[in-house]
């Protein structure tokens, strides 16, 4: 029973962690400059959601591994908007 109730809080809260990504990915691409942002932060959130990615494969927990793969690709994402808009654009 409580097993049941964290399981399923945990897979909102990864939800609800990959939703949290999306304001800052519709920011970049509405303003399309990354001044504001930092680099250096999200391309630690990435390695750090790759790990837990790693983890998750390691222990066999695909509820972990499923969620933080979304939150890398959405890591992803900005890391690699942060990086068109502050290096690639700017010719």
């Amino acid at each position: 029973m409580i097993r049941d109730f964290i399981e399923f809080f945990f897979s909102i809260g990864l939800v609800i962690n990959v939703m949290l990504y999306i304001p800052q990915i519709m920011r970049l691409v509405q303003f399309k400059h990354a001044d504001d942002v930092s680099l250096i932060t999200f391309a630690g959130f990435n390695l750090t959601s790759l790990f837990i990615c790693l983890h998750a494969l390691l222990i066999g927990d695909k509820w972990l591994m499923i969620g933080y793969s979304f939150t890398c690709l959405a890591n992803t994402v900005v890391t690699v908007l942060i990086i068109k808009y502050r290096y690639l654009s700017k010719k």
